[in-house]
């Protein structure tokens, strides 16, 4: 019974994050993204997001997470974009914050872990 009841909690984290946009896809400007970005999780685990070759609203990524190293080709819509578990969103001048689905390979519980991220 339990094991329902971590797969419930599971979808419901993964799916509450997922909040669809009517908004169309518009070129961005690249300046606003760019770069290196750097922060930490209340866990004391740090990340880097590197950002490059924007063209419109598409770029190249690097997430980086300790030993978690992931590279992808995104799409950037309402000043935000998804990397496999992460999401990157622009908050404002060389600030963003990242949201993170993180599974406990014990309890196998998922939890969302935030963080702000600078760019630097």
């Amino acid at each position: 019974m339990a094991d329902i009841w971590n797969i419930i909690s599971s979808n419901y984290v993964t799916v509450g994050g997922a909040v669809p946009s009517n908004s169309k896809y518009v070129a961005v400007d690249p300046e606003a993204y760019e770069g290196s970005w750097k922060g930490k999780y209340a866990n004391g685990t740090s990340f880097e997001v590197g950002i490059s070759n924007i063209n419109g609203f598409r770029a190249k990524v690097k997430y980086v997470n300790g030993s978690t190293i992931k590279y992808q080709d995104v799409l950037i819509r309402d000043n935000s974009f998804r990397i496999g578990d992460s999401k990157f969103m622009l908050t404002g001048n060389n600030k963003a914050q990242i949201a993170t689905v993180v599974t406990n390979p014990v309890t196998g519980v998922s939890t969302l872990e935030k963080a702000p991220a600078t760019r630097g």
